[in-house]
């Protein structure tokens, strides 16, 4: 049987920052579509600390990419982390999507863009002395941004901000670090992304 070629991009949030190989969403969406029977053959470009531009980069770095069956898309967190303004982000996030698309044989419809996390709700953002409140408004006009483009393109777009923001901060739901998801955390993610994608 001949493997689907799965493309998972990203930031720290897709490399699994703080948790085991396993624990990572990818990984663990990859596990439970190989328990269904679909067999998968992932691979990931991703690194924490990453923001649109330099995720872009990286994908230029790795090219020839090929083609793949499927991809998700999650970046933006160390835009808004950087200060960068929503305007930058939502040109480098639109080019990344027409980009992401093109690498799925332009069936935008087999990518998924997940939202950026709120990490404002954990104790990694209390103990910065950031504001939680800014965190969320800025966050929240990013994900608004790839929810418009999304609709745009027609690729799906996995709103994860209401699940996070109301188990993010809870000591289960996070890595060692106080600031990224735990592989509980990330478990939840797939139970929606199973639900989400065709």
């Amino acid at each position: 049987m001949q493997s689907l070629r799965y493309l998972a991009l990203g930031d720290s949030y897709t490399i699994g920052e703080g948790v085991a190989e396993h624990e990572r969403w990818p990984e663990q969406w990859c596990a439970a579509l190989r328990k269904a029977d679909v067999a998968v053959d992932a691979r990931i470009i991703a690194r924490t600390g990453w923001t649109t531009d330099e995720l872009w980069a990286a994908m230029d770095a790795a090219e020839p990419l090929g083609q793949f069956d499927f991809a998700s898309l999650l970046i933006g967190v160390n835009n808004q982390y950087r200060g960068r303004s929503a305007d930058i982000y939502r040109t480098e996030f639109a080019a990344l999507i027409e980009r992401t698309i093109g690498l799925v044989g332009d069936r935008p419809e087999q990518v998924i863009v997940l939202a950026i996390p709120d990490w404002g709700v954990t104790p990694f953002a209390r103990a910065s002395g950031r504001d939680a409140v800014q965190i969320a408004r800025e966050l929240d006009a990013y994900n608004e941004i790839a929810r418009d483009i999304c609709s745009l393109e027609g690729a799906n777009f996995l709103d994860i901000s209401p699940l996070v923001r109301e188990n993010g901060g809870d000591t289960d739901m996070l890595a060692d670090d106080g600031l990224h998801p735990s592989g509980a955390m990330y478990a939840r993610w797939v139970e929606l992304l199973l639900d989400t994608m065709p």
